[in-house]
């Protein structure tokens, strides 16, 4: 083979993130410390390509077949922090999971004071193409601010603000009701920078004291109470994100995972809404 061309397969890290094992930086991290294993050979680096034909194991555990790419809809509440591990100690969304949840990760994040429609995948890749602004997705807030705005206030976030430092892309902001000292607003962006409703609000000398995501592009908050989990109809998945079955299956295998991993996605005629569990 010429040394200008292109290896064949994807990068390890990459096809472990996918696989939903792990982000690609844990991905490296774990392959830095001897935990991958690549047709027996333990590596060290993450500079290395595999394909199907590759056996993969993490942690001395064989590869079995991948799930297909899933996603779930969480009502987070507030108090819970979207990392993995937070340095605070403070309790994070995976600390409330069901037990027979799989590995999953979040789609963008709220944050601790944040409430509302959380998206969870089993796929790295799907995480990242429904992160990206690229994709067009519009994410809508039902949002209460303390003051007595009225629309004119809300033409500068609309035509695009700067605050801290960073530039925001335009809003769609309408104002819904009075509510005492208290406004109601809907807000749609289709960036999910950090603390972005938050700081434009204040830019604009109004305070966030209510923030709660109703809609991710189609998936709907809707009637699902604050801490259950429902997972999204196989075919919606594969509707929204333009997969057909040939996509589903041509994914690198990943380790093979605990009890409830596999079960079939659930049908909108008997969904089955799920409460975490509660013990700490």
């Amino acid at each position: 083979m010429s040394t200008d061309e292109t290896p064949e397969g994807d990068r390890i890290a990459k096809v472990l993130s996918r696989a939903g094992i792990a982000s690609r930086r844990e991905a490296e991290r774990m392959i830095e410390a001897g935990r991958v294993s690549v047709n027996g050979r333990i590596i060290s680096s993450p500079a290395l390509n595999v394909t199907t034909s590759d056996k993969i194991a993490v942690d001395g555990k064989e590869v079995g077949e991948p799930d297909p790419p899933r996603i779930w809809l969480y009502h987070k509440p507030v108090g819970l922090v979207s990392t993995d591990s937070d340095e605070k100690g403070r309790d994070t969304i995976y600390d409330r999971m069901p037990e027979d949840m799989p590995r999953v990760m979040s789609i963008g994040r709220l944050d601790l004071n944040s409430e509302g429609l959380l998206l969870l995948t089993n796929d790295g890749g799907v995480k990242r193409r429904l992160e990206l602004p690229s994709t067009g997705w519009l994410r809508r807030y039902r949002v209460r601010v303390n003051g007595r705005p009225t629309e004119e206030t809300f033409e500068p976030l609309r035509k695009g603000i700067t605050a801290e430092g960073e530039t925001f892309q335009p809003m769609a902001v309408s104002l819904d009701r009075q509510q005492g000292a208290n406004a109601w607003l809907t807000v749609g962006l289709r960036e999910g920078r950090n603390r972005e409703i938050r700081r434009a609000m204040t830019e604009i000398g109004l305070t966030v004291n209510r923030l709660i995501r109703i809609s991710y592009g189609p998936f709907q908050l809707g009637e699902l109470k604050q801490g259950e989990v429902e997972e999204v109809r196989r075919k919606v998945v594969r509707d929204q994100l333009g997969l057909d079955a040939a996509d589903e299956r041509n994914k690198v295998q990943m380790p093979a995972r605990g009890k409830g991993s596999g079960r079939p996605a659930v049908r909108r005629a008997a969904r089955r809404k799920t409460t975490p569990d509660k013990r700490k």
